[in-house]
This record gives structure tokens, sequence and C-alpha cells, in this order.
């Protein structure tokens, strides 16, 4: 009985090592002739540009098309990593498909030859998608396909020759020319996609001309930022967020990379006179230096998408009177070199605050990740509705008549800046010892100003934290409060006031559609 079980076992690993060796070759085939089709696609993309390679352009149309709950569980659960998490999901899927085209190929050939153009045919439709798009963008992915069709069908024949040899001639020359044409194919495949990479970045790439570009001394000068504005708590955000460290939330498989030498900006529609400015006009207008905490809707309450930089930039307010709103015009529509467009309200931007077109960030020309060469910013807003990065076109016209990228997908015209909290000291499940623990965060209600913060334990009562000294109204206000707590669990909560008189919402709602609301809580444990 013992004899017949090995017996049986022996056969059924033979027999699944047999299927295997017969599988090999047909997914061999399907994932160098995928390889191919990128790495092609990659290298044509010299020419048309980084954004048409065949899977930042299927990846880029995917988020278009991604449900509103899918794109902010994926901000919520992998933050700035969201998009690498999508390419790796667009790779592993086109390496299935690859795989069952190889082995379908293998038995039929016409099927695995369909499913690649299908690939193709994807990837031309997604390039055509994008709101920027020219006719030649569909030839990374047209030409890739090719590529890969024609190196599917050659090696699909080369096996079949091999595999039709005799058995004493299985080693012959049409096997070691099949493996001789797979490893041909694999190499062609690695070498177009690493010097399309490499072509593309040294061709596009503008950070050489960015390192040249001299801020000129703003006109209007911020104030030093007062003394007492950062309280010394370790683990306490920095007042000023270094650039390498503020958060960025867009919908951008590959940076826009913007020449300033060629970049201008055309402001039209509701204007009396429509105005195009270059690089070197804009600069050469009079500067303003502000410090500004800029937020993203997508941050959940006691959210990192916040942070605060003294920007540089041109006042906004000043260009749109040159340019003479017409009456009627309630919308400015900032439009990105990548077609994004964001809607701001008119009335703000000519209301007094400090709107700017902004060139610097934190003493350096704007980051190439941050909107190098120039970026809107009118306090008060979440930036989906003020912030436009890689700016390039301003329009007037009116909210009833256009809606923008996000407004299409169900998110509000309009969205001021909720007020809001944060405990950055201690940090959540933290273990202090007990007794007198420091408790330290922030506080921001962009363009009101932060008037009070309000710590507390346990649902126990609330005591106002010390504030720290204010910067402007447009800034976070950073503040500590000493509490005195027991041995044991402790659940921590923080709520702010702002200028007005309106105190933070306990009431908790999602990010969907206007921001999310509610207090800020840790749970830490006194030892």
């Amino acid at each position: 009985m013992k004899r017949f079980g090995r017996t049986t076992g022996t056969a059924a690993a033979g027999k699944a090592a047999r299927t295997a060796a017969r599988a090999a070759p047909g997914a061999a085939i399907g994932l160098i002739t995928a390889g191919l089709a990128v790495g092609v696609g990659e290298l044509v993309a010299v020419w048309s540009g980084p954004q048409t390679a065949p899977a930042i352009a299927v990846g880029s149309a995917a988020i278009d098309l991604t449900p509103t709950p899918l794109k902010e569980f994926a901000i919520r659960n992998f933050g700035t990593d969201d998009k690498l998490f999508l390419l790796t999901g667009i790779y592993t899927t086109l390496a299935l498909i690859a795989l069952a085209a190889g082995l379908l190929a293998l038995r039929r050939l016409a099927v695995g030859v369909a499913l690649v153009a299908v690939f193709g045919a994807v990837g031309a439709w997604a390039a055509l998608s994008r709101p920027t798009s020219r006719t030649g963008d569909v030839w990374p992915s047209l030409l890739g396909a090719a590529a890969a069709v024609a190196a599917m069908v050659l090696l699909v024949r080369s096996h079949q020759a091999a595999h039709a040899a005799g058995e004493d001639e299985a080693v012959s020359q049409d096997r070691r020319g099949f493996l001789a044409m797979a490893t041909g194919a694999a190499g062609a495949a690695v070498l177009t996609g690493l010097v399309g990479r490499v072509v593309v970045d040294r061709r596009y790439n503008v950070a050489l001309k960015r390192a040249r570009v001299k801020i000129p001394a703003p006109t209007v000068r911020a104030a030093a930022i007062p003394s007492g504005a950062h309280p010394n708590v370790v683990g306490l955000s920095d007042f000023i967020t270094p650039n390498s460290q503020f958060y960025r939330v867009d919908t951008d498989l590959v940076l826009p990379q913007v020449d300033p030498d060629v970049w201008s900006l055309r402001i039209h529609g509701m204007v009396d006179h429509p105005l195009e400015l270059t690089f070197a006009d804009l600069l050469a207008r009079p500067l303003t230096e502000h410090d500004q905490t800029l937020s993203c809707v997508s941050n959940e309450v006691g959210g990192p998408y916040v942070g605060t930089a003294r920007w540089i930039g041109a006042a906004l307010a000043d260009l749109l009177r040159e340019a003479g709103v017409q009456r009627g015009a309630d919308q400015l529509v900032g439009r990105s070199i990548d077609g994004m467009t964001i809607g701001t309200p008119v009335e703000s931007v000519l209301d007094g605050r400090t709107g700017l077109l902004a060139v610097a960030m934190n003493g350096e020309p704007l980051p190439i990740a941050h909107g190098f060469p120039c970026r809107m910013l009118v306090p008060g807003f979440f930036g989906y509705v003020s912030a436009t990065k890689w700016l390039v076109d301003l329009e007037l016209t009116t909210f009833a008549d256009y809606d923008p990228y996000w407004v299409q997908r169900g998110w509000s015209k309009i969205a001021p800046v909720k007020t809001a909290s944060r405990i950055d000291v201690p940090k959540p499940f933290a273990r202090v010892p007990s007794g007198a623990v420091t408790a330290a965060g922030v506080a921001w209600a962009t363009h009101r100003g932060v008037d009070a913060v309000e710590v507390r334990s346990d649902g126990g009562p609330w005591t106002l934290a010390r504030l720290a000294q204010a910067d402007t109204p447009d800034t976070w206000r950073q503040w500590t409060c000493d509490l005195n707590l027991a041995p044991g669990l402790h659940k921590l909560e923080v709520r702010a006031t702002d200028a007005t008189g309106a105190v933070q919402t306990d009431q908790r709602a999602d990010t969907f559609p206007n921001g999310a609301t509610g207090w800020h809580s840790v749970v830490i444990t006194a030892i």
C-alpha cells in the first residue's frame, strides 16, 4: 500500500513537472514580448514625451476613471506611495496578461497576437484620453505592440520548429535557435527600456534650468517669523516645513517638466484685456513674500497633508485688475500643463488676501514636485480649489458655465479650509512617564487665524493650551499643554477656536466632498 502511494505520488509529481516544462516556453514568450512592448514604448516616448509611455498613459487614465472612494482609500492607506502602488498594479496585471497571451499563443498564435494588439490599443486610447494629448501620443503604445507582435510570431514559430524536431534532435540547432532568439528579445526589451528612461530623463528633466533660476528680491518682504512661534518640544512639527518634507498630492505619475525658457501664462476669458506673460515677465513684476499654510482636502483628521512655507510670487489680484475682470465673472480657472483644472472664487482673489503666482518656496525656486516654474496660491481654501501647480493658463469664467476636474468628480465647488488641530506629541500609543506630561501640536484656520486651543484627557474638562506666537492668519499656530496623568491608559483630544469665535466641531465627517471634520485624538500609556 505504501509502495502504491509512493508510486502514485511520484507519478503525480512527474506529471506536474512535465506540465510546468511545457508551460515554461509559453510563459517566457509572453513575458518577453510584454517587456519588449513596454521597452519599445519607453524608447519611442523619447520623442512624444514621458507621459505617453504605455504604462504611464494607462495609469493616468486609470486615475481619472477611478471612483472617488477608491482614490481616497489609496491616499489614506498608501499616502504619497499611492502612485507606486498603482504602477505596481499595472505592471502586475500586464505580467498576468502576458503569461496568458504566451500560453495561448503556443496553441493558437492568433489569440496571443490579439491579446498583444488589445494591449497596444488600450495604451493608445489612454494616451489620447489625456486633456493635453496630441495625435502622435499613440505611437509609443502602437509601436511597442507592433514590436511585441513581431517578437511573439518569431518566438512561437521558432519554438514550434524546435518542438517538432525528433527526440534525438531535441537539443538541435532549432532549439538553440529558439533560446538565442528568446535571449535576444529579452535583452532588447531591457535595453530599449533602460535607454528610453535615461534619454527621456536627460531630454525633459528641467532640474539644471531650475538650478540656474535667480529669484529677485521681493518688493514686499514678509516679517521675520516670531522667535516664539515654535515651542522647543521634541517631536513637534517644524514651523516652516522643509521642501523635502512638504506633502505632495496630485494625479501625475511622472512629474511635469516645464522649461522656464518657453513657459508662458495666458490670462483670458471674461476679461477686457487678455494677457500673456513669459517667466521673465513674471520675475520682472513686483514680488511679494508671504507665509502660508497649505492643506489638502484629502487630509483626514490629524493627517499629514498640511504644511507651511514661505512663498515668493507676483500678486494675483494685480494681474486680474490689469486684465480687467468683466461683470459676472465669478470663477478663476487655473489650468496646469498636465490638463488639471482648479476653480477659485474671483471675489476671494480680489478681496485683499495675499493670492500669489508663486515662483519660490522657502528661499529657492519652486521644487519641480511643487509646481516649478509657477503655481497659484490663494489663502483660505483647500489646494484643490486654489493651488494649481505647473500653471500655464488662467481663465475668467463662471461657476455655472464650467466645472473643474475635481468638481466633475463630485467634490464641492467652493471649499474653505476648516478649523483643524492636531496632536504631534505624544505620538499615538506612546508610553510616557506618569505625572507631568507635555502635549504639543499645531492648529490652523487659514485666512481666519487661530485664537485658542484646548486639550483634554479621558473626556474630562478642557484645559486651555499655551499658544505660540502667531505669524500671520494664513499660517498654522503651534501650541503646548501641560497635563498631569496617572499611570494607565489615556485618551487625549484637541480642539481649536478660530479668530471668528467658531469652535472646531466634534462631528466626524469624511474628506469627501469638502474636507474632514472632528477632533483629533491619541491614545497613550502613562507608566
